[in-house]
């Protein structure tokens, strides 16, 4: 089968810019996205829908395995959804907390002062979760797996974290274990399966963050000349 390409990689698409504006904004996106932390104390103030929206279709210009696009984002501004969301999760969280933990995580979650409490599921004006589909529906009618489906989702939530920090929201990710509960919340077909849970909003007036440091660039790069 020919691909259908595109019209050439003009200016539509691609704006080459001097080295001097590439430097500039390269700098301020820097500085901008290194005042990104998470926070689990979220205010209720409202969040329109379509700020919602929009960091979903930013999220959807991610690139993927074959062009499969294999998320589906499910929001939700409900309480009553969000209370059952955060009830499923405490409960699992508990169990994850107290018995199925082991200590070399524990370690390391110790100093962020996480327990199974998720207030910030009740909370947040929205919830988004990010659901991986592990399979396609093929033109014939059956079905055949994805292709990259976990890196491709996991793109697509930067991207989706990068919108709601760019337009001047928080965001916090959250991975209850097991996520399973969640598809049979929601109400989505066994091929889909929980891959991230994202509160989103603003943040309390009171709200805080863990005192931790990012590592330097020499200690997560290295450079071959």
């Amino acid at each position: 089968m020919t691909q259908d390409y595109e019209t050439p990689f003009s200016d539509l698409f691609f704006n080459e810019l001097t080295v001097e504006e590439m430097n500039i904004r390269a700098k301020k996106f820097f500085e901008k996205m290194n005042k990104r932390r998470t926070t689990r104390h979220f205010s209720d103030r409202h969040v329109s829908r379509e700020l919602i929206e929009i960091a979903i279709k930013t999220a959807s210009t991610a690139p993927s395995g074959a062009h499969l696009q294999p998320w589906t984002f499910v929001a939700i501004s409900n309480q009553k959804i969000k209370n059952q969301i955060r009830k499923a999760a405490e409960v699992e969280e508990k169990k994850t907390y107290s018995k199925r933990m082991p200590e070399a995580w524990t370690e390391v979650l110790r100093p962020l002062g996480t327990d199974h409490i998720k207030e910030h599921l009740s909370n947040a004006p929205w919830i988004v979760v990010i659901f991986r589909q592990s399979k396609r529906q093929r033109d014939n009618g059956q079905w055949a797996p994805t292709y990259y489906s976990q890196e491709s989702c996991g793109i697509a939530a930067g991207l989706f974290i990068t919108a709601i920090h760019n337009m001047g929201l928080t965001t916090l990710t959250h991975t209850p274990s097991p996520m399973g509960f969640l598809r049979d919340i929601l109400k989505r077909p066994d091929h889909e399966h929980a891959m991230l849970v994202m509160p989103i909003g603003y943040p309390r007036d009171d709200a805080k963050i863990p005192n931790l440091k990012r590592k330097t660039l020499q200690e997560i790069s290295k450079f071959f000349e």
